[in-house]
């Protein structure tokens, strides 16, 4: 499914509803509570670190309460700049683009191979994303090359997919771990599908707002995330800089709508699972 489509709210709505409070029903003893959190869906681009600069925005991360966040970059440098600022705390995945214009072009450009084989033998990460791929477009030479090198360093693939990507992805390399962005913007009954489909298939719950309201977990979610406590985590997704400034917010949000649930439960899609994945899954400088 393409960015947009599903029961989400777009980009629009979801400005219009932080404008107007829309976490202003969160008790603040509840947003108030210890739960750690992780957040596995950060963007750092170059728009963003001239209007939040690094220190800035670890600070950001730090008052809201995470202790890792998984940042990825248009360019790589945003990503590197946080990285020297807090090692302890971020997390790096390696866009493929250069720039936000790669992102409907890099699937077919091979410059982007070469741009992924030269920062990962630069540096270290735990993953290659986020990047857009639909369809058969995950069968070209590009995507395949970055799947073989996910595969030469165990990273995760952060995918923003269809179903359709997902599962060529995985008949690619049947071993792979892959973060399904945004849950693929699919109603809760197809991402259980998904779970059952692929036991290393993870999903990010970033930008999305029909999991909860109100300090409540919707229904069909609440079962999604019971029959699979292992396999969801937050995310806030910071596409665009004034986003930055989300991020405390979105904390609360999710600490109010994860006391909704066992606390178990709450403790791996809070920061658990991302944890277990991301800070395990990285590879050395090669």
């Amino acid at each position: 499914m393409r960015p947009g489509a599903g029961p989400v709210l777009n980009r629009r709505h979801w400005g219009a509803l932080v404008a107007a409070g829309w976490w202003g029903g969160i008790s603040a003893a509840r947003a108030a509570d210890n739960l750690p959190l992780f957040d596995a869906h950060i963007h750092y681009s170059h728009d963003a670190w001239e209007l939040v600069p690094p220190k800035q925005a670890v600070a950001i991360l730090r008052k809201s309460g995470l202790k890792g966040a998984l940042v990825s970059s248009s360019n790589d440098e945003g990503t590197q700049k946080l990285i020297a600022e807090a090692p302890d705390l971020i997390v790096a995945e390696l866009r493929p683009y250069r720039t936000r214009a790669d992102i409907g072009t890099w699937v077919r450009d091979p410059l982007v191979a070469r741009y992924m084989e030269e920062r990962l033998a630069k540096y270290r990460y735990v993953g290659i994303g986020e990047f857009h791929l639909y369809g058969e477009e995950a069968e070209l030479a590009v995507p395949r090359r970055m799947v073989a090198l996910a595969r030469e360093r165990n990273l995760v693939l952060h995918a923003h997919s269809d179903v359709d990507a997902i599962g060529r992805l995985f008949r690619q390399w049947p071993d792979a771990r892959v973060l399904w962005a945004h849950s693929g913007f699919d109603r809760p009954e197809g991402v259980r599908d998904m779970l059952r489909r692929h036991p290393r298939l993870w999903s990010d719950l970033a930008f999305r707002g029909d999991h909860a309201s109100q300090g409540k977990v919707d229904p069909a979610w609440r079962d999604a995330f019971l029959e699979f406590p292992e396999r969801f985590m937050i995310g806030t997704d910071t596409f665009t800089p004034e986003r930055w400034h989300y991020i405390e917010g979105h904390a609360a949000y999710s600490r109010a709508w994860l006391a909704d649930l066992p606390p178990a439960v709450a403790e791996r899609i809070g920061w658990r699972n991302a944890e277990q994945l991301l800070r395990a899954g990285g590879a050395t400088r090669t």
